[in-house]
């Protein structure tokens, strides 16, 4: 890798001089940011950088889903989260969807609204009857954001219809869907890069330091100047914010080979959402475990743990997909930004300086709407 200083006059010309802007992170946060800020300054310098050849973060290694909110999800905040703060977060989710629509496109997100269940074992009788009590207020209230009635049921049928196992009954949300988001991302840059957006991969930020007049930002090959900059780097943000709370939140994920007559349609939450899973075409896709080792999974490491991928399997073999002999294609994972509370950390840390981080594992749904907030905070 060329550093700055071995470049040509050209090359420091055209990408590395007189930027106005600099985005860090190509996720959607990173994506959305730039494109708001050049839809508003069509003649500035925007420069977005990423570390990695592909994106490093979640954005295009989560599982896809597009929700908003699951019945068990939204009664479990409720119990210990203010209702305002709760109701808030969900409308966020349901508009960042909205509007993730409209700059990628259904066609490009692939978009599928097959609806979401929330799977309910013998042992979660507790939390079943608290989500069935509160039902019809979280259909009055869902309707009030979305203008949707009767978005949450009972789904009783939901074993018999896709052969689960020790599932007694579910949740269901009809009007959550999945995506491809590799796709997403990869029409993101090409968006980016006919707005005139510069993207640079294969640079990482080592420090920025907030001047007077702009920002001084050392990186792998050399020193830039800029003169504002948007961290938009999320499970890799306490780097740049050693004071806030925001924690790497390692998932792990598998896929399956293709699965012959797979009956298998749409997304499903197990265990209070701890693991999930949905179908890509007639393969399953099943993430999650970070519940069996909270301490071991705040990481940065992409490594997969014995003891979680042990668990996967386990659960596909013994309760999505039962005494069927299935092979595993792909795993990896995705390392999100968390901390004690949902809110996203949009702020401003120096005059010439904004992040939007912290996505909490929704930055599908948020992530645009996140992007639009740091630009306009710039």
């Amino acid at each position: 890798m060329l550093k700055i200083n071995q470049l040509s006059y050209w090359e420091r010309d055209t990408y590395l001089n007189n930027i106005d802007f600099l985005i860090i992170g190509a996720g959607i946060v990173g994506y959305s940011s730039a494109l708001e800020i050049k839809n508003k300054y069509p003649d500035a310098n925007v420069v977005l950088i990423e570390r990695g050849y592909l994106p490093t973060g979640a954005s295009s290694k989560n599982a896809g889903f597009a929700c908003f909110g699951s019945a068990t999800e939204l009664v479990d905040d409720l119990s210990h989260i203010p209702e305002e703060d709760v109701w808030k977060t969900l409308e966020m989710r349901w508009k960042g969807l909205q509007n993730l629509k409209q700059i990628i496109g259904e066609n490009n997100l692939e978009i599928q609204t097959n609806g979401s269940w929330d799977l309910i074992t013998k042992n979660e009788k507790s939390n079943h009857s608290n989500t069935l009590e509160k039902l019809e207020y979280l259909n009055q209230k869902i309707e009030v954001i979305t203008g949707e009635t009767k978005v949450y049921g009972i789904d009783d049928q939901v074993s018999k219809k896709f052969g689960f196992e020790n599932v007694i009954t579910s949740f269901y949300n009809r009007l959550e869907g999945q995506i491809n988001t590799g796709k997403t991302i990869h029409t993101f840059h090409q968006i980016a890069i006919k707005k005139g957006i510069k993207c640079l991969f294969g640079i990482e930020i080592l420090s920025i330091e907030g001047q007077e007049n702009g920002t001084l930002i050392n990186t792998s090959i050399g020193e830039l100047k800029a003169a504002k900059v948007a961290i938009c780097t999320n499970g890799f943000a306490k780097q740049f914010l050693p004071n806030e709370d925001v924690q790497p939140a390692r998932a792990q994920v598998i896929v399956t080979q293709p699965i012959e007559n797979l009956q298998l349609k749409g997304t499903f939450h197990y265990q209070q959402g701890y693991y999930y899973f949905r179908n890509i075409g007639n393969r399953i896709l099943l993430g999650g475990g970070r519940n069996l080792d909270f301490t071991g999974e705040t990481t940065t490491s992409f490594d997969q743990t014995e003891q979680i991928q042990v668990a996967l399997r386990n659960l596909l073999s013994t309760v999505i997909l039962p005494r069927q002999k299935i092979e595993i294609e792909y795993q990896w994972s995705g390392i999100m930004g968390v901390g004690k509370t949902k809110k996203p950390i949009i702020q401003k840390i120096h005059p010439h300086i904004c992040v939007g981080v912290r996505m909490g594992g929704m930055g599908v749904a948020i992530g645009s709407l996140v992007g639009k907030e740091v630009a306009d905070l710039l």
